[in-house]
């Protein structure tokens, strides 16, 4: 049921807007008050978990550390692993946000022998997660020439690095298939390894499915159901300048594709892929490895009545002499 919900509820959209396209002409609806409330959604819904994230107390130093810290002058500090000032921080987390160095140093434990526990380098997942990333993000990069007049010069040096092949008409990018490629084994690896299956939860899939979705119908789109792309720039350039209008000859896959990616904008706030935003400020990650340099004391702790020793020893002083347990006073 952990995957087959999530899977009917995106076939549910593939028919809801074959449906309301096709049969009930609700062009209008999925074109342009669908995208608007999905992307309402996204911006107050991260904002609201920025803000939320941002204002939860952080009075110890909880910093995720696996290197030595700074310590005496002749121990060398990892400055990266366990950082000590605003620059190994940012290097931490530039190392983080653009290579995914913790994923990268996943181990992967297996048993042998049925009794020894053996540690190995998995390197696949880094590798899938790293090209899933990137594809989407050059994917989106791509897509700002359908919301700009005129497409920023950057586009046309992406685009020839994304379609350097030079195969077909129009243009094959490798982006698609890499982006299709990775969350297919990122879904794969859910089902085929037991303990992540385990863990996982429809909310896990669902997105994957999504995404799925979206890079299979914006392949469909290009090079094989042509979709008219003067018009879906009409469109886009419509619901940026707020004077949105419908063009015509814009086929049922155009708008799944943008029920699917509406779907994702509106469901990104409330799912784990809000770990975009919240990766900068983890405080595992964001503080400093300072607890030996400087004390870091709760300060809102309010005071407790304590019992003293001296306190203990005047209450049963008497019990302890007679138990010939030594005490200070006689």
């Amino acid at each position: 049921m952990k995957i087959l919900f999530p899977f009917v509820a995106v076939i549910a959209l593939v028919l809801l807007a074959m449906v309301g396209v096709s049969g009930g002409s609700l062009h209008f609806l999925f074109g342009v008050i669908i995208p608007y409330a999905a992307v309402f959604i996204f911006i107050i819904g991260v904002i609201y978990r920025v803000l939320k994230w941002a204002k939860s107390p952080v009075p110890f130093c909880i910093t995720t550390t696996c290197g030595q810290q700074k310590s005496l002058p002749w121990i060398k500090q990892n400055k990266l692993e366990n950082p000590s000032s605003t620059l190994h921080v940012v290097g931490r987390m530039a190392m983080e946000v653009f290579l995914f160095r913790s994923l990268f140093r996943n181990l992967k434990g297996e048993m042998k022998d049925s009794s020894r526990l053996v540690y190995g380098s998995d390197k696949w997942l880094w590798l899938a997660g790293i090209a899933f990333h990137y594809s989407f993000l050059i994917v989106l990069l791509r897509h700002i020439r359908l919301f700009a007049e005129p497409t920023p010069f950057f586009l046309h040096l992406l685009e020839t690095f994304d379609g350097f092949l030079q195969i077909g008409v129009p243009r094959f990018f490798m982006t698609g298939v890499v982006l299709l490629s990775a969350v297919t084994f990122l879904f794969l690896r859910r089902i085929y390894i037991p303990q992540v299956r385990y863990i996982s939860l429809s909310a896990d899939y669902f997105p994957l499915f999504l995404i799925i979705g979206i890079a299979t119908t914006g392949m469909l789109m290009r090079y094989f159901l042509k979709t008219d792309i003067v018009g879906v720039k009409e469109l886009a350039m419509g619901l940026v300048s707020f004077n949105p209008v419908i063009p015509k000859g814009l086929g049922v896959i155009f708008y799944i594709h943008l029920l699917f990616v509406s779907t994702l904008f509106a469901y990104f706030p409330f799912s784990k892929l809000v770990h975009m935003g919240g990766v900068f400020l983890s405080p595992t990650r964001n503080l400093l490895g300072n607890s030996r340099e400087f004390r870091h004391v709760n300060p809102w702790n309010y005071p407790v009545k304590v019992h003293t020793y001296e306190e203990y020893e005047e209450d049963f002083r008497d019990k302890m002499k007679m138990a010939e347990i030594p005490v200070e006073k006689e």
